[in-house]
């Protein structure tokens, strides 16, 4: 399955809003000039890359959330990919990075700006196995590109 990635989001001193960068280089360990102010629950190799799909970015605006690409702390949106086709063990490709996912990301207060009254719980897994983010391991290094197509191996 091919889709795209539409936004690629860092914010060099760190929180929300991460801001729009048209390339990302990738590390085992994270984003090259994204930090995380909270290394407790964000980043490290397991949390390397924040993505969410803008099927759900989309759907959660229609509710009326003023959610925008980096506003939830994601590094990575993406499109063309159905959101039932990711979860834990997923694999992502663009030519030079591979991605595998690991978790969800679990939203926290800090991204309650982007929604109505603050119900950032909009965006969790428990509430809709689907409308989440999700965070991902880093295979292989390299750089990710704005508009740069990406293939999805799913988990059987």
């Amino acid at each position: 399955m091919q889709g795209s990635i539409v936004g690629l989001f860092a914010s060099p001193t760190g929180g929300v809003p991460k801001r729009f960068v048209e390339h990302l280089q990738v590390t085992f360990n994270g984003c090259i000039g994204d930090r995380q102010n909270d290394r407790k629950h964000h980043g490290g190799p397991s949390r390397a890359v924040c993505l969410l799909t803008s099927d759900v970015l989309e759907e959660l605006r229609a509710e009326g959330h003023p959610i925008e690409g980096g506003t939830t702390g994601e590094n990575m949106l993406i499109a063309g990919i159905p959101r039932t086709l990711l979860d834990v063990g997923a694999v992502i490709k663009t030519k030079d990075v591979t991605l595998r996912i690991t978790s969800d990301a679990p939203p926290c207060k800090t991204i309650k700006a982007s929604f109505v009254d603050g119900r950032f719980k909009s965006l969790s897994h428990k509430r809709e196995a689907q409308t989440t983010r999700w965070y991902a391991e880093v295979l292989k290094e390299g750089t990710l590109h704005t508009n740069e197509a990406i293939h999805i191996e799913p988990i059987n």
